[in-house]
């Protein structure tokens, strides 16, 4: 099979990805070098692989690559403002024991990032409703749900 040129915005710039018409998503961004999406089960059970498509959280594993062409992907390498850097939902979970094995942490960080960008002031059930489709195995969920909280009300503090 010929590989596809899938042109998309990837973390706020063009990029294209070269891949065969059957790849996942996942597997695509994973083989562009964006190794921080993890994937888990393949079959969007478990969230790992979840990133941000046109600023909805969705499981990348349950997409084709193609199916992003000429649309806006966020995984968690885009998250911070500058490489290397972290963004305050990145560091309200390391600050809150929210990131343990961090085998979920970065589909926890996209679905809490789609959340907050279409809810600026979630309460708990909120947070948790959005967190629903992520398993972890570590954390138990209370530290993730106090980090997601924490952020949304920097966020707002910090609103003019």
């Amino acid at each position: 099979m010929c590989p596809l040129d899938i042109d998309l915005v990837l973390n706020g710039r063009p990029a294209r990805l070269v891949a065969a018409a059957a790849v996942r998503l996942s597997a695509a961004l994973r083989d562009h070098g964006l190794t921080g999406l993890k994937e888990g089960c393949l079959e969007g059970e478990c969230g790992a692989c979840t990133v941000l498509l046109d600023g909805a959280p969705v499981c990348a594993c349950l997409m084709l690559a193609g199916q992003a062409a000429g649309r806006q992907v966020v995984t968690v390498e885009g998250l911070a403002a500058a490489p290397g850097g972290l963004s305050d939902l990145q560091r309200a979970f390391v600050e809150e024991g929210a990131v343990q094995c961090g085998y979920c942490t970065p589909g926890m960080l996209m679905a809490a990032e789609g959340l907050l960008a279409s809810d600026p002031a979630p309460d708990e059930p909120a947070i948790r409703r959005a967190i629903a489709g992520n398993l972890c195995r570590c954390t138990g969920y209370a530290a993730i749900v106090k980090a997601v909280a924490r952020t949304a009300a920097g966020r707002l503090a910090a609103r003019p």
